[in-house]
């Protein structure tokens, strides 16, 4: 069996909760946090449904405790809050104590402020400082300066909707290897007007909420959010004789090269990446006891996610759901939500309600878990999709 990775700490902002006591209290009570569009002066206010965090920029800029005159995007200062709860939740006290990294993930980047202040910035020289902010790795730079470990290894990973997963299974490969004793690894995505434009432009948008896995599906609601986890070796585990969350136990990529933006009919990627994951992990479909799957909605995706699960589990498919009707799709921070909703899954033996489900798929026979389900678990694999066919998987357990 393959030694997971410690998970020590953890931290999230999303739509259902500012923080991961918040977010559990939704999850189990049911609460969405799916609404029309309030922040962003959009042509498409009526047309769709979001999930958007409540908080303004200027009061996440008070919470963070920055300088008003400040270049942080809405990406970055999301990225600091959750960030931050992950290393307050792991009790690290000095972080700089052992060879700690930063794995961050982002799809939207620093968009949210160079679309807004675009034809001013030519005249403007007071926003001109956001062009700097616009790209991907401007906010894992921020977050890693708000830690503390900027001069440690720091990168960013943008692989559309997989992006958080694949920034997990980097981390643990990082730690595995000897190369980081701990790193923060995890995903941060806001709202923008370039994201509604594109994927209105693609047509898989909802005007009402969305409801995975349901025959009638319409398409997803764009959400924004940010979490992190807290990964340690064992060394670091022992010494200081940590509480562990969770263990990162398997993980696998695998691209289906199938097309652009759709995933392949028959889930040849996703089938592949919960394979590699079950290898690394050591286990059979069997050990697998809830899929919080990556269930965006879309006609597309839960086809192909679902015929992918069918392939890998055959008649015995564990308990699954999609945890999206509550936040809506986080895009490169997804992975990273869902990785908190997993843990959070396996500390209090419960299953998430695949909520707004109403009519069953016609392609095949199973169907997500459709209440509060209590129930042992072990081990829970978690499903990250993304544009450009890159599938991610990865499987959190209670032992190591």
């Amino acid at each position: 069996m393959s030694k997971g990775v410690a998970i020590t700490g953890m931290g999230i902002i999303s739509a259902i909760g500012n923080n991961v006591a918040e977010n559990y209290q939704s999850l189990i009570e049911g609460r969405k946090g799916i609404s029309r569009v309030s922040k962003i002066k959009t042509n498409h206010v009526n047309d769709i449904m979001v999930g958007e965090i409540a908080f303004t920029n200027e009061e996440l800029i008070a919470q963070i405790g920055l300088n008003p005159d400040n270049s942080f995007t809405r990406t970055a200062l999301l990225g600091c809050l959750a960030a931050k709860e992950a290393v307050n939740n792991a009790g690290i006290d000095n972080i700089t104590a052992y060879n700690t990294g930063l794995i961050s993930s982002t799809s939207v980047g620093g968009m949210d402020m160079t679309e807004q202040y675009y034809y001013e910035s030519f005249e403007n020289e007071a926003v001109q400082k956001y062009i700097e902010s616009h790209h991907a790795g401007d906010s894992t730079q921020k977050i890693a300066q708000q830690l503390g470990i900027d001069k440690s290894l720091v990168t960013t990973i943008s692989t559309a909707c997989s992006s958080a997963a694949n920034a997990i299974m980097l981390g643990a490969r990082l730690i595995k290897s000897g190369e980081l004793d701990r790193v923060v690894v995890g995903g941060a995505d806001c709202l923008s007007k370039f994201t509604i434009n594109g994927f209105k432009t693609l047509m898989i948008l909802s005007d009402t909420y969305n409801t995975p896995f349901d025959e009638n599906r319409k398409g997803l609601n764009l959400g924004e959010a940010a979490a992190y986890l807290v990964l340690e070796s064992d060394a670091i585990v022992q010494k200081e004789n940590k509480a562990v969350l969770a263990y990162v136990k398997g993980y696998g990529n695998a691209n289906d090269a199938f097309h652009q933006t759709a995933s392949s009919e028959n889930g040849d990627g996703a089938t592949l990446a919960m394979q590699k994951a079950l290898k690394v992990a050591g286990y059979t479909p069997e050990n697998i006891d809830y899929i919080n799957a990556h269930g965006t909605a879309t006609g597309n995706n839960d086809l192909s996610e679902g015929r992918a699960i069918i392939r890998v589990f055959e008649d015995r498919v564990p308990d699954f759901s999609s945890t999206k009707a509550y936040t809506g799709h986080t895009l490169a921070a997804a992975g990273a939500i869902e990785a908190v909703y997993s843990i959070l899954a396996l500390q209090n033996d419960v299953i998430y309600p695949n909520l707004n489900f109403k009519t069953q798929m016609k392609e095949f026979d199973i169907r997500p878990q459709l209440e509060v389900k209590k129930k042992t678990l072990n081990a829970v694999m978690s499903n990250s999709f993304g544009f450009g066919g890159n599938c991610s998987t990865v499987i959190f357990s209670k032992e190591s």
